[in-house]
C-alpha cells in the first residue's frame, strides 16, 4: 500500500500469503493510510491495524513481495503441519531483507526523465536550445524530487519545490531568449510531476469496489496536481512573467 499497489493487488497478496501459512481465513480491509488485518487460526481471530504511510512509487518492492508470496505458496505443503513454523520464519526473513531502494541509480534516472521531458518538447516544436534547456531542467528537477523524498520530505512540499525549481530553469529562456518558444520550455520541464500512476490506480479502485480507498487517492492525487501548480505560479511570480501559456 505504501509504494502504489492496487487495492485488489493487496488485499488478494494478503489472502494468499495467510491461506499459505496455514491460517483457516484472512479478512482484509483497507483505508487510505492503515490496512486492518483479522486472521482465523484453529478457532482464534487476531485483528490487527497498520499505518500505511506514502512513500514513493516503487514497482521493484511489489515485484519482490509477490515473488515472496509465489514461493510460499509454492513451499506449502498442506499434508505436513510441521513445515508451517519453519515456512513462516523463512517468509518473515524474506520481508525482513526486502530491498525499497530503485533499481536504477539516481544519476541514470535523472538523465532519463530529462530526455523524456526533452522529447515532449522537440515534438511540440521546440527549437534544440529549447530542448536543451528542458532537459537540464526535467534532469535537475529530478534530482530534486529523489534528494527530497529520500529525506522524507511532505510529499506536497517536494512537489511544490520540485515545481519551482523546473519552470525557474525552464523560464530562463524568457530572459536571455533562447529559442523560438519559451511557454515550451516551461510547459514541459514539469512533465515529470504528472501523477499518472496514482491517478490510474485511483480508477481501478473505485472500478473494482474499493470506494473509499480509490476517492481518497484521487483526492491525493489533484492535491499534487495542485501542488505543482502552486511552485510553477510562484517561480512565473518570482521571475515577473506576467504572459505565460499556448
Amino acid at each position: 500500500m505504501q509504494y502504489g499497489a492496487e487495492s485488489a493487488v493487496v488485499v488478494d497478496l494478503s489472502k494468499r500469503l495467510g491461506l499459505a501459512l496455514g491460517m483457516n481465513s484472512v479478512e482484509c480491509s483497507l483505508n487510505f493510510n492503515a490496512i486492518t488485518l483479522t486472521t482465523i487460526c484453529d478457532e482464534r481471530c487476531i485483528t490487527t491495524t497498520r499505518d500505511t504511510i506514502n512513500q514513493s512509487i516503487n514497482v521493484n518492492l511489489l515485484v519482490q513481495i509477490q515473488q515472496i508470496v509465489n514461493k510460499t505458496e509454492a513451499l506449502t505443503d498442506n499434508d505436513n503441519d510441521k513445515l508451517k513454523p519453519e515456512l513462516t520464519q523463512r517468509t518473515t526473513l524474506a520481508f525482513d531483507e526486502l530491498d525499497n531502494k530503485s533499481v536504477y541509480p539516481t544519476w541514470l534516472v535523472g538523465i532519463f526523465v530529462g530526455a523524456s521531458c526533452a522529447a515532449f518538447a522537440y515534438l511540440n516544436g521546440g527549437s534544440w536550445s529549447i530542448t536543451a534547456v528542458t532537459f537540464i531542467a526535467g534532469m535537475v528537477a529530478m534530482f530534486t524530487r529523489i534528494y527530497l523524498a529520500k529525506h522524507h520530505f511532505n510529499p506536497f512540499i517536494t512537489v511544490i519545490v520540485t515545481a519551482f525549481i523546473a519552470s525557474l530553469i525552464g523560464a530562463t529562456t524568457y530572459y536571455f531568449d533562447i529559442g523560438n518558444n519559451a511557454d515550451i520550455a516551461v510547459a514541459s520541464s514539469v512533465l515529470l510531476l504528472v501523477p499518472s500512476f496514482p491517478l490510474i490506480n485511483s480508477f481501478s479502485d473505485i472500478l473494482k469496489g474499493y470506494v473509499n480507498i480509490g476517492v481518497g487517492r484521487a483526492v491525493f492525487t489533484y492535491m499534487l496536481t495542485l501542488s505543482a501548480c502552486v511552485g510553477i505560479v510562484m517561480a512565473l511570480v518570482l521571475l515577473r512573467i506576467q504572459h505565460w501559456g499556448f
